[in-house]
């Protein structure tokens, strides 16, 4: 019994310091911004990176992958992206992205994907959010705005 007790304890402390934490968060919406993924790195070759957070990382096969961050490959560098919306994304050499808004709640109708490609190319395969709403998805370059309203396309912005 005292074992049982014990654990209970331990568990009722660790929720209160959730709590606390939580409430230490301006908003419970920006504790799920920061730590939701929105997909996964499903391939990597070469040099390929992930900043988010202020912190740079090599990229890896499984690594989550959150609003707000900057994928980038080198010389020879290929990553490869699944949203979870099914949105497919491919990068090429010396490619940079951004990912500046993600919704993804089809029950609310809250769809949203906006994003920018600063330089690379850029395999992209339409997910559930261009399906449901096209007009919901896109895509920036350095020099205009693609809005997507079919299923695949290919871009490639010069240095």
């Amino acid at each position: 019994m005292m074992m049982y007790e014990s654990s209970f304890a331990m568990l009722k402390s660790a929720r209160s310091m959730l709590i606390v934490a939580l409430l230490a968060l301006p908003s419970l919406g920006q504790a799920q911004e920061l730590s939701e993924p929105i997909g996964y790195i499903m391939k990597v070759k070469g040099e390929a990176t992930v900043t988010s957070r202020g912190q740079t990382i090599d990229a890896a096969v499984g690594q989550a992958v959150i609003l707000g961050a900057v994928l980038r490959t080198g010389a020879q560098g290929s990553m490869g992206v699944t949203l979870s919306d099914n949105t497919v994304m491919s990068f090429g050499p010396n490619s940079e992205f951004i990912l500046d808004e993600y919704e993804f709640e089809p029950i609310r109708e809250e769809l949203r994907l906006s994003a920018r490609i600063s330089r690379g190319t850029l395999n992209f395969i339409s997910g559930v959010i261009a399906k449901l709403k096209p007009e919901a998805v896109e895509l920036k370059t350095p020099t205009g705005t693609i809005g997507v309203r079919g299923t695949h396309f290919l871009v490639k912005v010069g240095q």
